[in-house]
């Protein structure tokens, strides 16, 4: 159980952080420019949450958000032993099927596309498209870390911007909401 006595330690003055085998990095490194993402992605996701008040994907976006900061935890823990146990934290492929079968039961009411979507259409879409922008952010940041990373917390991720966009496209009432990208439209 995490337990905060007090916000800031000044360990991190010195330009590093602490990651969770004691270990400490440049606040520069690749992994913590990865576990910032996933962090900027939750916040956009609680913007979401918000937005869509009492849509039912808002209880689906909190879940989401408690496993990004699993997601969080996962980065934070180098080695290449990805098995989750009392003590570590690692994303299990579980999660990666929950979302996957959100989106399937999403995308059974979408008629398919037949233009790119601008990010818009209503103000919970919007924020949902923010997210999967920030999502795909974080999943290439994931990919940049030169340790190893869990193969399950790399397809959480690039799950995680399908089910966002998905989501908008449920949210613009099934689509019918949708902004369509009309290919140069407005060259003249």
């Amino acid at each position: 159980m995490v337990k905060l006595n007090s916000i800031y330690t000044r360990t991190g003055d010195d330009g590093t952080t602490g990651l969770v085998d004691g270990s400490r990095v440049s606040k520069a490194d690749p992994r913590m420019q990865a576990i910032g993402d996933v962090d900027e992605a939750n916040s956009a996701l609680g913007i979401a949450a918000v937005a869509l008040a009492d849509h039912p994907i808002a209880a689906e976006l909190a879940r989401i958000q408690n496993d990004l900061f699993d997601l969080g935890a996962d980065l934070a823990t180098p080695g290449a032993d990805f098995a989750p146990s009392e003590m570590v934290l690692r994303i299990v492929p579980a999660q990666v099927e929950r979302i996957e079968r959100a989106i399937d039961a999403m995308n059974d009411s979408l008629s398919p596309l037949r233009s790119f979507i601008l990010p818009g259409g209503s103000a919970g879409a919007a924020a949902l498209h923010l997210a999967r922008a920030i999502t795909r952010r974080a999943e290439r940041s994931a990919v940049a870390i030169v340790e190893p990373v869990n193969p399950a917390a790399l397809a959480y991720i690039n799950r995680l911007s399908d089910f966002l966009f998905v989501a908008s496209r449920h949210v613009n009432q099934n689509g019918a909401g949708d902004v369509l990208w009309q290919p140069g439209a407005t060259r003249g």
